[in-house]
């Protein structure tokens, strides 16, 4: 079990004991409040805290697990043992900023409630998500 699953996991076993602890408290406190007294927002965001914390453990064990051991894990390790390449990013690519206008207009047309607009910022943020994504998938040629 790697450094990540571990951290997870204790901040799981953490927060599921706080929420056991934060039920109890509010079921006593509480005793003419709706329905038995349990503060319920707090109680049901506790326990998904709790969840999320073990799923991410769970993901971050098994992906571990089938990992070479990395840099992080040796004790003796330099910086330059993690150098390498992180992976290829676009460096003239205007489709991120095309997202965010996406964005942009999605949020427009939520918050002044415009379905029009939230319709247009969809679909736009379809569109350029998928102009993203195929940007270097498609060759030259095809254009």
């Amino acid at each position: 079990m790697g450094t990540g699953a571990r951290v997870f996991y204790a901040i799981g076993t953490f927060l599921a004991l706080m929420a056991v602890f934060y039920i109890i408290a509010t079921s006593w406190v509480g005793e003419d409040a709706w329905l038995f007294g349990l503060e319920w927002i707090g109680a049901v965001a506790l326990v998904l805290a709790t969840a999320m914390s073990f799923m991410l453990g769970v993901y971050l064990d098994f992906t571990e697990r089938r990992m070479d051991v990395v840099p992080e894990d040796w004790e003796e390790a330099e910086i330059e043992d993690g150098a390498g390449v992180l992976g290829f990013f676009s460096p003239h690519s205007i489709w991120p900023f095309a997202m965010a206008g996406a964005v942009l207009f999605l949020g427009l047309g939520i918050a002044f409630y415009q379905l029009w607009l939230v319709a247009f910022g969809a679909v736009f943020l379809v569109w350029t998500t998928t102009q993203l994504n195929l940007q270097y998938g498609i060759p030259r040629e095809k254009h």
